[in-house]
């Protein structure tokens, strides 16, 4: 018994299509890319342009330069965070779609907690926003897991709806003429204080320590799932049901928690966009959430899969306006990349489980024939030879 953890260790051949590696998930993930940037060339080419310059565009808005690579890394920044949160759930087993309520909510707490003005330095008062976003994200993610350990509510069904409230508090609590942390006008908390902001990385660009957060935080989550007990448990409830509660896992507290940790990662992401980019957190739905689980997808839930998978997005969203500016090709086109490469992403995942399905009949069909051949009575091992006689 003290083996099994082992088996589900990345790598191991046996549990490789679940699990996963870095290399197998990185090859699929740049097919994946390379198929959607050749499909991309013949949507813009039918359209009348050009491929060439418009990606030749794309890459130069991306990374062509320092400011250009700074713009990258911030749009990269919280769509990593969402798709940390969306790889968590998807470990256990759950479609956690509530990514944009939880970081909303998350947001809404951050930003307030960053508005107001308790005379605290910055190493206390920043920590204290990030982590009042955190629960405030965990919380939003956590009620779902409630529901579903307790009466089986499907998850999806409840985080949607979550989303919804997510929405209308934020509402409320933001047009509230008479609480002096919001600005109705604007639709937005007060601006953060600079205690609570989080620091430059790079002067001249946008580019804020929350992409250290994230990067952080990747490497918390792989270390949670694939090096403790409680990752193994996420990942047995993920695999099967039934065999996690073989082995005496909880399976309605499992998931429970791992939605918590879920939201967890979706509230962090809402505040490092507020505190590290906007400088205060607007009553405006910018979709990162629903993005998130695009990126979560591609990355194949994986931790460092899904910084991959964030910086490619990013990439794609930081050069779609020059590519817009300068070979005059319409910014739609990305989405029609990102389209094509979860299309690509789902194709490749696909043949992979269609393969693995082979083999596993395969295997059953031999140790199908081997019992038969054993209930028959035939030998399976080549009989010892007879006594010599003297």
């Amino acid at each position: 018994m003290s083996a099994l953890p082992r088996l589900t260790e990345p790598g191991f051949r046996g549990f490789r299509g679940r699990v996963g590696s870095v290399v197998p998930t990185l090859l699929s993930s740049l097919l994946a890319v390379a198929i959607a940037l050749l499909a991309g060339g013949v949507v813009i080419a039918l359209s009348g342009d050009n491929p060439i310059p418009a990606y030749q565009a794309l890459l130069q808005g991306a990374f062509g330069g320092e400011r250009a690579i700074g713009e990258t890394l911030v749009m990269a920044t919280p769509l990593i965070l969402g798709g940390l949160a969306f790889a968590v759930a998807a470990q256990a087993g759950l479609f956690n779609i509530g990514i944009e309520g939880q970081m909303v909510v998350g947001g809404l707490l951050g930003g307030l907690m960053a508005a107001w003005d308790p005379g605290l330095p910055i190493f206390v008062h920043l920590p204290l926003a990030l982590l009042a976003a955190m629960v405030g994200g965990g919380i939003w993610g956590f009620i779902p897991g409630f529901l579903k350990a307790k009466t089986g509510a499907h998850e999806v069904i409840t985080t949607i709806m979550l989303n919804y409230l997510a929405y209308r508090i934020s509402t409320v609590v933001i047009g509230n003429e008479g609480f002096p942390l919001v600005n109705p006008s604007l639709q937005a908390t007060q601006p953060a204080l600079e205690t609570a902001r989080l620091p430059k990385l790079l002067p001249g660009t946008r580019l804020h320590a929350g992409f250290l957060v994230a990067l952080l935080a990747a490497v918390i989550v792989w270390y949670l799932l694939y090096r403790t007990a409680f990752g193994y448990r996420i990942r047995t409830v993920g695999l099967s049901r039934g065999a996690s509660a073989y082995a005496g896992i909880p399976w309605g507290r499992t998931i429970a928690l791992a939605m918590l940790l879920s939201g967890l990662l979706g509230g962090l992401g809402g505040a490092v966009d507020a505190l590290g980019l906007q400088g205060r957190y607007y009553n405006v739905s910018l979709g990162i959430g629903f993005t998130s689980i695009a990126v979560g997808l591609v990355g194949r839930n994986q931790p460092f899969g899904v910084i991959l998978s964030g910086l490619l997005f990013g990439a794609l969203s930081s050069g779609a306006t020059r590519m817009q500016n300068t070979a005059g090709i319409s910014r739609d086109i990305v989405y029609v990349l990102l389209g094509f490469v979860i299309l690509s992403v789902s194709a490749i995942a696909v043949a992979q489980q269609f393969r693995q399905a082979r083999q596993a009949a395969s295997r059953a069909r031999a140790m199908t024939r081997d019992r038969a051949a054993d209930d028959a009575g035939e030998p399976l091992v080549e009989p010892p030879p007879p006594p010599r006689t003297i």
